[in-house]
């Protein structure tokens, strides 16, 4: 999946674009894998999502995430 599309799939579900691509980095860019990450979590996306960005705070849905916290 193309970095656009991982970026239109994160903006339809209100997700930050960094958790969103940790998704498709840890299901192997495999959709159907990615939402079951984003609907069901995993504990390695959080940490991966922070990495890519300096922001301190990242949005999974309607979830606020913290940096603090992870």
């Amino acid at each position: 999946m193309t970095t656009s599309n991982i970026q239109a799939w994160a903006d339809t579900r209100e997700t930050s674009h960094e958790i969103a691509e940790a998704i498709f980095e840890l299901a192997g860019n495999d959709e159907v894998l990615a939402q079951q990450i984003w609907e069901e979590g995993n504990d390695e996306v959080l940490p991966l999502a922070f990495a890519k960005t300096q922001e301190d705070h990242l949005f999974w849905g309607e979830e606020k995430i913290d940096r603090k916290n992870v």
